[in-house]
């Protein structure tokens, strides 16, 4: 496990993140069909990453959204609303990854010694109360676990601020996720599988 300190967002974060795949985007590299093939979020993927590893360039440096700018503005905030909810300290640490530089988690916070905090800012109003309605945090579950496997962490809190819900008590959502060894082996037969095809296209690449 190599741990990279940088800020994310950063030019370093960006470019230490070229060629890499990261636990944001596992949920698109392993997404095949029933037969097993890639679907064409897969693909894409495949190519970029293989783009990133023979021209070291980040491929998202470009153009941000106003969410993901609101996200990383209003991140540190969240850390200190759960911190003071939890008593928890979540030191920031950056980008981790595998020892062969194949995979990477750009974690939110380590949590003592064996916990993860993964910090969403929501701005869709829809989103925010379907997980207050019904706690199911499965659209972020293969990033949660992918990054439990990569951190070899034990558990990771789900935290979704929004802030705009003080006045009913609602800025802080928070919920537990424990690793799953079943989940973690299934997705990591899957990701060694997308590798191999990020290498092929990477073989194209440099002829």
């Amino acid at each position: 496990m190599i741990v990279i300190n940088c800020k994310q967002g950063s030019e370093e974060w960006l470019w230490t993140r070229a060629g890499v795949i990261t636990a944001s985007r596992a949920k698109d590299a392993i997404d095949v069909t029933a037969k097993g093939g890639p679907k064409a979020k897969s693909i894409s993927y495949a190519a970029e990453v293989a783009m990133g590893r023979v021209t070291g360039e980040p491929a998202d440096e470009g153009f941000v959204s106003w969410q993901k700018k609101r996200g990383t503005e209003l991140e540190p905030h969240a850390r200190i609303a759960y911190e003071a909810k939890t008593g928890n300290l979540a030191s920031e640490s950056g980008i981790v990854l595998t020892d062969d530089r194949v995979f990477g988690y750009s974690t939110d916070g380590f949590v003592e010694d064996d916990g993860l905090i993964e910090i969403k800012c929501q701005s869709s109003p829809e989103k925010i109360i379907e997980l207050w309605r019904t706690r199911d945090v499965s659209e972020y579950m293969h990033q949660m676990q992918m990054g439990m496997w990569i951190t070899n962490r034990k558990w990771c809190d789900l935290v979704m601020y929004a802030p705009q819900l003080v006045s009913v008590g609602k800025e802080l959502f928070i919920e537990c996720v424990e690793r799953d060894e079943e989940f973690i082996d299934a997705m990591v037969e899957r990701l060694l599988a997308f590798a191999k095809r990020v290498d092929d296209n990477e073989a194209v690449l440099r002829g």
